[in-house]
């Protein structure tokens, strides 16, 4: 039994959520206008909310991208409450590269002695590291052109609506 296996009799050096209550809504954001419509919702809801980048993109679009965007978003929507998470998919090196870049919260989906490793350095930085996405996320990207009137009615709902397990 290692200790990142997934059946959760083992010690595991991270957890998906913190125990103190429910998982806050999730958005998976592909665009800058994304994450300012679903921080603006948030903030009109009055609701913690995490944004999530898209699957993989902290290999293609990279750390350095991600955390402009919340940056910005931060910006516009400036009493929003959330918190952040770049998906680094299997690629230890863009895992790396977003410990570097100073983000909150990363995913990293490749191997467990890897992953272990990803663990001990980022617990040393202050961050987060997960080995899988939310389930249950609300992904944006079929809303990809939509105009932010529509985004911003789409994670209202959403937020209306969510109610989380624990």
């Amino acid at each position: 039994m290692g200790l990142l296996e997934p059946h959760g009799r083992g010690r595991r050096l991270f957890r998906r959520y913190a125990l103190n209550g429910p998982a806050p809504a999730a958005f998976v954001v592909h665009s800058l206008i994304q994450a300012i419509a679903a921080l603006e919702a948030a903030a009109a809801a009055g609701r913690d909310i995490t944004l999530i980048s898209a699957p993989d993109a902290g290999i293609y679009a990279g750390p350095g991208w991600f955390k402009a965007v919340i940056k910005a978003a931060r910006a516009a929507e400036p009493s929003a409450r959330f918190s952040a998470i770049l998906d680094c998919g299997d690629d230890a090196g863009a895992a790396q590269g977003a410990l570097r870049a100073g983000l909150e919260t990363v995913i990293f989906t490749g191997r467990t002695d890897v992953a272990e490793r990803l663990v001990g350095i980022a617990a040393a930085m202050g961050v987060r590291i997960l080995t899988a996405r939310p389930s249950d996320a609300l992904d944006l990207g079929r809303l990809f052109f939509a105009d932010v009137e529509t985004l911003r009615r789409h994670c209202a709902d959403r937020l209306a609506s969510y109610r989380p397990i624990c």
